[in-house]
């Protein structure tokens, strides 16, 4: 999580950068396309249009994002704004309301309402007056709150809106008018009032119903919000889709299913069915008024929020905690997909349940990378170190194991059994892990899988003869015991382990996690764009290479120290070996000194090994090699005791001892060369310790090129060297035997090191 927060805050540096020169208040486009297109050639023109497209999308990506992290503050101000002016206009309401009660009651109205209907100018008519008919206005004003009533009683909704509109409209004329007395009208409005109340009262009742359904509620909660109270109308409306999905719940029992993905897709579909129908409902009656939208979008979080609680309470955590990622991969899946449908009507709710669902599936993504270490570790305590092809067995998924890697054939690489094992799970790990990529756990998956093979690495270094006492340094490499790989072969097999593991198996497992490409695509531009589109798994790979550097490097220096030194601790390599040649060289058989001649013949074994186990992937072997033989050349460089000998010891180096240490370099640049992997590194490191020997003899007074034979001297007895350790005829006509084991290895790998930088 910290690297992937570093990761957006560097991409927003980035952007905000890139957007600086837009955000002057001088800014002048035509200025600016003019600058960057003057002497453009189509083909830039082209590059900076893609650019300036890679800049909208990433402004258009931070929007989204200050979007979304703001979104909540704002659905909840909204909400309490709305509730705010609900409760003002109550307030209004209320006061109007006592104000018209305080105002006839100061004027002591008492008089019966209908003799109000006369106007005061006839008030001094004569009485005959008094037994008129009624009028019109009269019999309505009358009649009218027994007919609402009437049409109350008989639950006859839209005739009851039509009347009471029909009274406002009367009432409404009659205060502009002042055709009728202040009682009079004041009566009108209460007996409006009331019935109106009562109304709402009747379409409250029905939408709260549980049998009320469809059409009808529809038609109850829209005849509410016609009579002004809008919102109490969409509180009902959501409510009452939660009534009915909870209803459907009851007959839901997590133990009725066989398992919680059963489960989780039948509690989904109750649950976003009914979101989608409340959300289709409030648009088709309230539309798209903020305030509604935002109760609606509250409303729909929780809940989601809900749902995921349920799910994570019957299925996700007894997952989670038995490692089972695939069972909760499923659950995950199938609550995504079924939200997702919600998007299409402006409900994005993933991100709720990406929250609540992530640290339930991250357990178990951890509890399922431990169960592939342990089970790793403890097949490395009883492996053979024997390398076979993957066994003919069939996996959970019903597939052979050549199929589910690819390989086929001669094409089915060799590991030991528990190299294959990791492998095979590793596969099983991807395929599971795939789904959740929606949750944005690829790069935890990565991360974790490369601290699993970093420590099966340790395992394999800890089995490395003489390594024992370096256990202290790998405290969480889990099980120490380890079967040690006691022979070359068996130790060269360790190798071969982890460098295919690293450098071919676990990359294309790993491919699951990458997007798709657009099936439009033609293969040539797929082709191109694969090294920019996979930027964190090229980085991944880099380290799962990395970490077989160093059991690569713990390997070549056992094998160094095995050769430089005695078991008693003595050095093979010492001053007094070159500077004790001094006498008669008559007697001189020339010839390689003996730890050279060990280090040619055990390059020589092991590269014959190396061509068995590492069949299409020479340039491995060839790269262990040259590491080795640098290692015991960069000793002999660094050995500080050798050169205080040579340089400032009681006796100086003659000029035999420098003739020996001369032939003895030309014969590792000579058999490094035949085999391929003469290093640049190497190169100059023997060349630095010649320097150093010719000057530690010069510095006697000699001149160390008036006593060194010609280097064609020292060519044919590395030459002859070569051949009668190996075993091999001698070279005929400029050409070696190509069935040496070296030249094996080496010439099927001449280009890769070359690419590789060696030469």
């Amino acid at each position: 999580m910290a690297s992937r927060s570093r990761a957006h805050a560097d991409t927003g540096t980035k952007l905000e950068q890139n957007l600086h020169v837009f955000q002057s208040d001088h800014f002048d486009a035509d200025a600016f396309v003019q600058s960057k297109c003057h002497s453009l050639n189509e083909k830039e023109i082209r590059q900076l249009c893609s650019y300036l497209l890679d800049l909208k999308r990433a402004s258009a990506e931070e929007m989204r994002r200050s979007v979304y992290a703001n979104y909540t503050a704002f659905i909840r101000t909204s909400k309490e704004i709305s509730d705010l002016e609900g409760e003002l206009s109550s307030m209004k309401n209320l006061l109007s309301t006592q104000a018209t009660l305080i105002h006839g009651l100061a004027e002591g109205v008492h008089i019966d309402s209908l003799s109000d209907v006369v106007p005061e100018s006839t008030s001094d008519r004569s009485s005959t007056d008094e037994f008129r008919e009624p009028s019109d206005l009269e019999k309505w004003l009358t009649e009218f709150p027994d007919h609402l009533d009437v049409l109350l009683a008989e639950r006859r909704v839209d005739d009851a809106l039509l009347s009471l509109d029909e009274g406002e409209c009367v009432a409404s004329e009659a205060k502009e008018k002042k055709t009728l007395g202040h009682a009079v009208l004041l009566s009108l409005q209460t007996a409006i009032a009331e019935r109106r109340q009562k109304l709402a009262d009747q379409l409250a009742e029905i939408a709260c119903q549980p049998s009320t359904r469809g059409a009808e509620l529809r038609a109850a909660i829209s005849a509410l919000k016609k009579l002004g109270d809008g919102p109490r109308a969409h509180s009902l409306l959501l409510n009452a889709h939660y009534q009915k999905y909870q209803f459907n719940m009851k007959n839901l029992r997590p133990s009725s299913t066989s398992y919680g993905g059963a489960y989780t897709a039948a509690l989904s579909q109750l649950v976003f069915s009914g979101i989608a129908q409340a959300a289709t409902d409030s648009l088709a009656i309230f539309g798209k008024e903020p305030a509604y939208t935002s109760e609606l979008v509250m409303w729909s979080t929780k809940q989601t929020e809900a749902f995921a609680l349920l799910v994570k309470r019957h299925a996700l955590t007894s997952s989670a905690a038995a490692g089972g990622l695939r069972a909760a991969a499923e659950c995950v899946q199938i609550a995504f997909g079924h939200c997702s449908l919600l998007e299409a009507r402006g409900l994005a709710l993933c991100p709720v349940l990406l929250k609540l669902f992530r640290p339930s599936v991250e357990q178990a993504l951890d509890a399922n990378l431990k169960r592939i270490e342990e089970i790793t570790a403890a097949l490395a305590a009883a492996d053979d170190w024997e390398l076979t092809h993957p066994p003919s067995v069939t996996r959970i998924s019903s597939r052979p194991v050549g199929t589910v890697l690819g390989l086929t054939g001669a094409y089915q690489h060799k590991l030991s059994s528990s190299a294959h094992r990791f492998n095979l799970m590793v596969q099983d790990f991807f395929e599971d892990v795939g789904p959740l990529l929606s949750m944005q756990l690829g790069g935890k998956a990565l991360e974790g899988l490369f601290q699993v093979f970093n420590a099966y690495v340790n395992t394999l270094i800890r089995a490395l003869p003489g390594s024992m006492e370096e256990e202290a340094s790998f405290e969480d490499s889990g099980n120490k015991i380890v079967r040690m790989a006691e022979t070359e072969a068996q130790q060269i097999a360790l190798l071969a382990n982890a460098s295919l593991l690293a450098d071919e198996l676990l990359p294309r497992a790993a491919m699951k996690l990458a997007p798709l490409a657009n099936q439009k695509d033609d293969l040539q531009r797929r082709a191109s764009d694969r090294q920019s589109r996979h930027p964190e798994q090229r980085e991944w790979k880099k380290r799962l290479v990395n970490s077989v550097d160093r059991l690569k490097d713990s390997f070549c220096q056992q094998h160094a120290l095995d050769l430089i030194f005695t078991e008693e601790g003595d050095s093979h390599l010492t001053a007094e070996m070159y500077i004790n040649m001094e006498g008669n060289a008559d007697e001189i058989e020339w010839f390689p000194s003996l730890i050279f001649q060990e280090l040619y013949v055990k390059l020589n074994r092991m590269a014959a090994i190396a061509a068995d186990m590492f069949v299409g992937r020479e340039r491995f072997a060839i790269l262990l090699l040259m590491r080795l033989t640098e290692t015991v050349i960069l000793w002999l460089s660094q050995d500080q005791s050798f050169w205080d000998d040579i340089e400032e010891g009681p006796k100086p180096l003659g000029h035999l001892g420098l003739q020996q240490f001369y032939l003895d370099m030309k014969f590792v640049t000579c058999f490094a060369s035949q085999g391929r992997y003469l290093s640049r590194n190497l190169l100059r490191v023997v060349n630095d310790i010649i320097s150093k020997a010719m000057s530690a003899f010069a510095a006697t007074g000699m001149d160390p090129y008036s006593v060194l034979p010609d280097d064609d001297w020292f060519t044919d007895i590395a030459q002859d060297a070569m051949e009668r350790l190996s075993g091999k005829p001698k070279v005929a006509n400029g050409e070696r035997d190509l069935n040496s084991p070296t030249a094996s290895v080496s010439a099927q790998s001449m280009s890769s090191v070359r690419s590789h930088g060696s030469y």
